[in-house]
């Protein structure tokens, strides 16, 4: 039914931020070329050998994402550049470029490796999508189908108005649960337990930001809620329906859907600011519980440039569910960054960002090009817009692909 085996032969729209806990800021600017010497000649640049004669990079393109990945750090870094970066690029018939800018363990000194696995956040999205998009094709859910239809566990007030196809597309006017009293009220441990309906029971309690359909506004409430629908469904854990689905059949052996907070080993770790102004290791800081069906899996960078070109190209599921998914609606007037069923499209490039406390993850895929472009950052910062990882991103794309260049838009609006 799906060519799942068709994955990535070499030759990734808003992050998850659950309350204030994952929050932070301020941003700074410098002379990104000076930051590349300083970079070249301390070591902080390294990049995994190849064996190909023809590289995807030129000599100056190479210097030039050095150079942007090197500014983005500083700038959002507060006192002192975010530890790192690690940026891949695929192009058909040529090598792929590898980069670690910065490293992978502050502790340690360590460069950044291809098999490091990173914190995937929102990107986990586009699995829970993709698991949709199967039911919908085997007959088992409609995406047209009212949410009241699925006894979740917790009542949906208007459920027989919200589409699934709207919670996908992020329209379902739903207020947003990582940003209720009782979610920032949490003592939040690394260990701690807390079911998905309680968190969603929390969002839904608010009143609606606007009516199903009217508008576009990023809510985790919405994944929650599916990833619900998925294990109703199929009498499964979401967790399992991923891993049998779509991380063992593509032979994505890096990836997981955890449900503990220890990472696997090898891992670039994750930092945020402390109190003082000093990186902080969080990497193992946050419970699978707290982010689960909208942001908790892990994976590696070549694991992730198979699944964004897989779901993009839509081996993963049928042609007519495929077209549902990259039916992308400008997410506000006046902008060319649009969003379909869990995928966002800018200059058209699609894929996903994702955030949460230690890591930043983009991974994008341009069919008219075949190429695909991952940047993963060792730290947490979405603001300003469009945050550390996208900011890399666009700069990559002025420089690879000068007719498609990503997040030119000004920030959306938020809801009143």
């Amino acid at each position: 039914m799906y060519d799942v085996q068709s994955i990535y032969q070499p030759g990734a729209i808003i992050g998850f931020r659950p309350g204030e806990l994952m929050r932070t800021i301020f941003s700074r600017s410098t002379a990104a070329m000076f930051l590349a010497a300083i970079a070249i000649q301390s070591g902080l640049v390294s990049a995994a050998p190849v064996s190909a004669t023809e590289l995807a990079l030129t000599p100056e393109q190479d210097k030039a994402v050095v150079a942007a990945a090197l500014k983005h750090l500083e700038a959002f870094g507060g006192r002192q550049p975010i530890p790192g970066a690690y940026i891949a690029i695929y192009t058909p018939g040529k090598a792929p470029y590898f980069k670690g800018v910065g490293l992978a363990d502050l502790k340690t000194k360590a460069d950044f490796q291809t098999p490091d696995r990173f914190r995937i956040g929102s990107n986990t999205k586009t699995f829970v999508v993709t698991v949709l998009l199967q039911l919908h094709d085997e007959k088992l859910l409609d995406l047209d189908d009212p949410i009241s239809k699925f006894k979740i566990g917790v009542d949906v007030p208007n459920g027989d108005h919200i589409t699934i196809r709207q919670l996908a597309e992020m329209r379902s006017g739903l207020f947003e649960a990582y940003d209720t009293k009782e979610f920032n009220a949490l003592k939040f441990t690394k260990t701690m337990s807390i079911s998905p309906d309680k968190m969603i029971g929390w969002g839904v309690a608010h009143k609606p930001l606007f009516a199903p359909g009217a508008r576009w506004n990023y809510c985790n409430t919405n994944y929650l809620i599916l990833g619900r629908i998925i294990e109703v469904v199929t009498h499964d854990t979401i967790g399992n329906q991923i891993r049998k689905r779509l991380i063992e059949p593509m032979g994505l052996k890096e990836t997981v859907f955890p449900d503990t907070f220890a990472m696997p080993t090898p891992y670039a770790h994750g930092y945020e600011l402390d109190a003082k102004g000093n990186w902080e290791d969080t990497s193992e800081s946050v419970s699978p519980a707290i982010t689960w069906a909208a942001g908790n899996m892990i994976s590696t960078v070549p694991d992730m440039a198979r699944w964004v070109k897989a779901y993009v190209s839509g081996t993963t599921n049928s042609p007519a569910s495929q077209k549902e998914r990259l039916q992308c609606i400008p997410i506000a007037p006046n902008t060319k960054m649009a969003f379909g069923l869990g995928v966002g499209n800018s200059a058209g490039w699609y894929g996903y960002t994702g955030g949460l406390p230690g890591y930043n993850t983009a991974a994008y895929y341009l069919p008219e090009q075949d190429i695909t472009l991952i940047t993963f950052v060792t730290a947490q910062k979405e603001k300003p817009f469009p945050g550390v990882a996208n900011c890399i991103i666009r700069d990559i794309s002025r420089i690879i692909t000068p007719d498609n260049v990503m997040f030119t838009d000004a920030p959306p609006a938020k809801p009143e």
